[in-house]
């Protein structure tokens, strides 16, 4: 059994925007050489999340963000607003919602996901970032 773990940087243009994130794992796990496995991919960010979806842009671009407008309102009233400044009290709440990683098998040399599905990375901040996704890959 062996391990492998890389990061890769993303600057992000803020919220929501979504980045499809696909291609750059499938490096991370054709460079780790490893057969079969599981991997983890995970973002160290509390107003950010990760998904496996289809990243089409009606989905992505459209449906999402007004999903995630009636689960936590951008103009409602949020504590962490007050005692913060920041403003993004709904961008926390959507990234708790959501999650920061996602795991999967792998296998050939790439993730095992669906035909319609890719890994995708979520901006949910009010202003642009810079993020780092670590993924960590288990197998043989």
């Amino acid at each position: 059994m062996g391990t492998h773990r890389q990061t890769f940087a993303l600057e992000t243009k803020g919220e929501v925007q979504a980045i499809d994130i696909t291609a750059k794992v499938t490096e991370v796990i054709r460079d780790s050489r490893l057969k079969e496995g599981i991997a983890c991919v995970f973002t160290p960010g509390s107003t950010c999340a990760l998904v496996t979806n289809e990243f089409e842009p009606g989905l992505m671009r459209a449906d999402l963000p007004a999903v995630l407008e009636r689960i936590a309102p951008t103009d409602a009233e949020y504590a962490h607003n007050q005692r913060g400044g920041d403003d993004n009290g709904h961008s926390h709440l959507r990234s708790a919602a959501l999650g920061q990683s996602v795991s999967f098998p792998f296998g050939g040399g790439r993730p095992l996901l669906g035909t319609w599905q890719q890994v995708v990375f979520l901006e949910l901040d009010v202003r642009p970032r810079s993020r780092q996704v670590v993924v960590q890959l288990v197998g043989e």
